[in-house]
């Protein structure tokens, strides 16, 4: 018998990747400013890139491989009355009731933000909603990926339906975040809200 000793073929796997591992050296990490004049005298590299990047503007990009996104408002955009737009506060904490829904009203949310410094990756929405204490609604939508510029971007969210009945009336506690692919969250509103028989405040 051969006392030699050999590899299993998992043990040379596991040294080959290790061996791929410590020879991986990751680039240099560059701004997206950094990008685009990194290549601004290749005119086919600088036309993929806008074709990739969009309408990216150049004097709204900053230094930093950080992304800012600035939500400016919310809107209640429903298909009966005029749309309700919501001044969104620095702190993210509206002052008393922020707004009121009618019970049984079709509408959807639509928002309006500003991206500079770089690409901001994957952001979305997610929204939960108590009564009483209670967690009665929890929701999580893509928004998208954009690229900064100086025009504000505007989205609007599907489609949504009040709740209606008795039950159903009366005054809620919510919390809105928007995050994008690596979890940072660029904005958090906690507020309260009332569902009514209709868009006015009193029963």
């Amino acid at each position: 018998m051969d006392n030699d000793e050999k590899k299993t073929p998992h043990e040379g796997e596991e040294e080959e990747e290790n061996e791929d591992e410590s020879n991986l050296h990751l680039g240099p990490q560059r701004t997206l400013k950094e990008q685009l004049e990194k290549d601004k005298d290749d005119e086919s590299l600088r036309k993929w890139k806008e074709q990739l990047l969009g309408s990216v503007d150049i004097n709204n990009i900053g230094e930093t491989l950080e992304p800012e996104v600035k939500f400016l408002s919310v809107a209640i955009v429903a298909p009966d009355r005029e749309d309700i737009v919501l001044a969104i506060p620095e702190d993210g904490k509206p002052d008393g009731l922020w707004f009121t829904l009618k019970e049984a009203s079709h509408y959807r949310l639509k928002f309006t933000f500003q991206v500079s410094n770089n690409i901001v990756s994957g952001l979305r929405y997610t929204n939960t909603v108590w009564k009483t204490g209670v967690k009665v609604y929890s929701t999580k939508e893509m928004i998208g990926t954009f690229s900064p510029q100086l025009e504000p971007y505007t989205h609007e969210m599907p489609e949504e339906t009040a709740p209606s009945g008795f039950l159903a009336r009366g005054s809620y506690t919510a919390k809105s975040k928007f995050l994008d692919d690596d979890n940072k969250c660029y904005l958090e509103i906690n507020y309260t809200f009332n569902i009514r028989k209709d868009w006015a405040s009193a029963e």
